[in-house]
């Protein structure tokens, strides 16, 4: 249902251009009416001082069929410019080097002989480019491009379709292309311009060429976050994990290394860490890894790596003219935040190398901004605010930037109140949202007399509200112009076209291999298995001190035991020696009893022989 509708906008679109480009033949065919009415009254009046009197006959005489939708300014017609036309040729007339972005409309019909254009000093003071879908604003960026890089500007620009490649051919001309180019007074030449192919790896896109990485060290926590869509409390919690990160030396190179020190923290190991780390909780953490393998499916695992891409590959010329490096970055509304978070780090790596140079009298490089909407949705505060102030400071840097969306209002107030060029495309008016956007879109153009809410719904394909800065900071006059014709081919490049800037590249090369450094999750590998040894050594060091403490306790007892059994066996031995000594002791008194009393009988009988003279000699 949704394709359905598009195309129908997309053919209302193509009604409406048609309807447009109907107008603008009949107001052509009216003014050669009234210079051929001029010419013929030249032809009968020759003595009149230029047939001034006929160009007023002839300009009455169209006045009546002349559209005065878009105010009271008069359009120029016979060959007289206006006195509108008049203040938008004075308005745009710049002493210093400008672009031309196209031919003066007066009343829808191009005038030649005014033109409006845009000074390079202040293409770093930004631009903004809009309008409705088909429209031709990618036209208008390929136009723009194309003159920045023959005044040696660089360019980058995002080739969403892959049909910016064309900027390496010369244009064909055409009837139709000189029916134009005639019309808007444009003396277009073929040409082609210095183009250098990148493409993000993990991320389809038709155009091969160099493959821009960055470390997510140099990505940050603020961008990531946003690649993440993480809110303020995460964002936060990132920022404090990214700390913790640097502090202890663990480079962050690629989702497997943001990987394992968000696993780290929330083990057991790092428990205690994580929780002195603000009070992040391990819930948060556990948001940020689902974050991570989400964006890891959107091809933001193989984006993440080294080497990491050197923005100052960007600012290169070749012949003098600055290079057109074109950003394949595939289907956007896959991965918008991945996508527009990638350029937004390119510009802030710029604005963090580059050196002060004030206000350069042409720009060192352009960044082309597309689909800038998709930056800026459901962003947090903390990054609208970096964005801002890269946008306030980088235009010191020497680079500027152009936006590029649908509408005024997809920009926040305060980039926008950056930009201070305008090329507003046609918008449409078809719903009261749509009506909003436009008076919205209205009220940020300088004060004008034309009656912008008509022109911008009746512009067609290819012409634009535009208002630059001039040199001296002061709007110019806001004024409809016919776009001029870009030199290159409008559309895709040939396939070998493609296959030869790519192969003649000097980044291709440098950064076709991606490189796995020792980083975070080896660091921490490292780190794990070294842990895990000292457990092992000290569990079996407590093991063994367990062990001697048990052989220790058990010899003691041991010792203890034969001490005791020694000392029951002396003990016995003793009481043993006391009974043999004992025994001995009674044996001897027994015997010297025994001796004693033979000795007494013998004796006594001896004593009683005598005594009774019986004793035998």
């Amino acid at each position: 249902m949704s394709d359905d509708v598009e195309t129908l906008r997309i053919r209302l679109a193509e009604a409406e251009a048609r309807a447009k480009e109907a107008e603008a033949e009949a107001a052509r065919a009216k003014a050669e009416a009234a210079r051929a009415a001029l010419a013929q009254a030249e032809g009968n009046d020759a003595g009149q001082a230029g047939g001034a009197p006929h160009v007023e006959a002839a300009e009455a005489q169209a006045a009546p069929e002349a559209p005065q939708e878009t105010g009271p300014v008069a359009p120029s017609v016979a060959g007289e410019t206006s006195s509108f036309a008049r203040g938008v040729a004075e308005g745009y007339a710049f002493d210093d080097p400008s672009i031309t972005i196209g031919t003066l409309l007066d009343g829808g019909v191009p005038v030649p002989d005014v033109t409006v254009s845009m000074p390079l000093a202040v293409f770093n003071r930004h631009l903004l480019v809009a309008g409705a879908t088909g429209t031709g604003k990618t036209r208008t960026l390929q136009l723009l491009a194309e003159g920045l890089s023959a005044a040696g500007s660089s360019v980058l620009l995002c080739d969403v379709k892959g049909d910016l490649t064309g900027l390496a051919e010369p244009g064909a001309s055409s009837e139709k292309l000189q029916q134009r180019t005639g019309q808007n007074g444009q003396a277009w030449q073929p040409n082609a311009f210095p183009v250098e192919l990148l493409g993000l790896s993990g991320v389809e896109s038709e155009a091969p060429g160099a493959v821009v990485r960055v470390p997510i060290s140099d990505f940050g926590p603020i961008l990531l976050a946003r690649a993440l869509d993480l809110n303020t409390t995460q964002e936060q919690a990132l920022q404090l994990i990214f700390a913790w990160a640097d502090a202890q030396g663990l480079e962050l190179v690629d989702l497997s290394d943001m990987r394992a020190v968000i696993a780290h923290l929330t083990s057991e190991d790092g428990k205690e860490v994580l929780a002195s780390l603000g009070g992040v909780s391990k819930a948060t953490a556990g948001v940020i890894l689902r974050a991570l393998t989400a964006l890891e499916a959107q091809g933001g695992g193989e984006f993440f790596g080294q080497p990491g891409f050197d923005t100052a590959d960007l600012m290169r010329l070749v012949d003098g003219r600055g290079v057109i490096s074109l950003l394949g970055v595939g289907d956007m509304s896959r991965r918008p935040a991945l996508v527009t978070t990638v350029i937004m780090w390119l510009l802030a790596d710029l604005f963090s190398e580059l050196p002060e140079v004030g206000d350069p009298e042409r720009p060192k490089l352009v960044f082309f901004f597309d689909e800038a909407h998709l930056l800026f949705a459901d962003a947090t505060k903390e990054f609208l605010r970096q964005v801002v102030q890269t946008v306030r400071l980088i235009r010191s840097k020497g680079v500027g930037v152009v936006f590029v969306t649908q509408t005024p209002k997809d920009i926040p107030a305060d980039v926008l109140a950056q930009l201070g060029s305008r090329v507003q495309h046609a918008l449409r008016a078809s719903t009261p949202d749509d009506e909003k956007k436009l008076r919205q879109t209205v009220n940020t153009f300088p004060s004008t007399e034309l009656d912008l809410a008509e022109v911008l719904t009746t512009l067609g394909t290819g012409e634009a509200v535009v208002t630059v800065l001039g040199p001296d900071g002061r709007p110019t006059p806001v004024a409809a112009a016919s776009i001029w014709a870009p030199a290159s081919v409008m559309g895709s490049a040939q396939e070998a076209t493609v296959r030869a800037l790519a192969a003649a590249s000097p980044l291709t090369e440098k950064y076709a291999k991606a490189v796995d450094p020792v980083s975070a999750a080896e660091k921490l590998a490292e780190r794990a298995a070294a842990a895990e040894l000292q457990r092992q050594r000290d569990t079996q060091a407590a093991e063994a001190a367990a062990a001697a403490e048990k052989r220790a306790r058990e010899e003691a007892a041991a010792a203890a035991k034969a001490q005791k059994r020694a000392e029951a066996e002396a003990e016995r031995a003793r009481r043993s020696a006391e009974r043999a000594a004992q025994r001995r002791r009674g044996t001897i008194e027994q015997a010297i009893g025994s001796a004693l009393r033979s000795a007494g009988t013998q004796i006594g009988r001896e004593i009683t022989r005598t005594i009774f003279g019986t004793r035998r000699r």
